[in-house]
């Protein structure tokens, strides 16, 4: 799966109750998602590790959509000139 493709699946899962949501809920949820993240890394199985990891890139997409912005934009300058 491409990263538009997670962004279109996204969209067409949540598109409506995201936008309702709202900017900055989203990026509450993503903050938390963040967290539980850290927390899977520091304690869980690879298992717990991937589904979080799924739970960030999600709550990523959804903001990417509600901020009309491709996260396959963000990351081609890592293509052309990576920090």
């Amino acid at each position: 799966m491409e990263l538009h493709d997670v962004q279109d699946l996204m969209e067409t899962l949540y598109g409506e109750t995201d936008r309702e949501r709202g900017i900055p809920a989203t990026v509450a949820w993503l903050c938390e998602e963040v967290g539980e993240l850290a927390r899977a890394v520091r304690k869980e199985t690879p298992e717990r590790q991937l589904h979080e990891l799924g739970d960030v890139l999600a709550w990523l997409s959804s903001l990417a959509n509600q901020l009309d912005l491709s996260l396959d934009d963000a990351m081609h300058r890592y293509v052309e000139d990576p920090p």
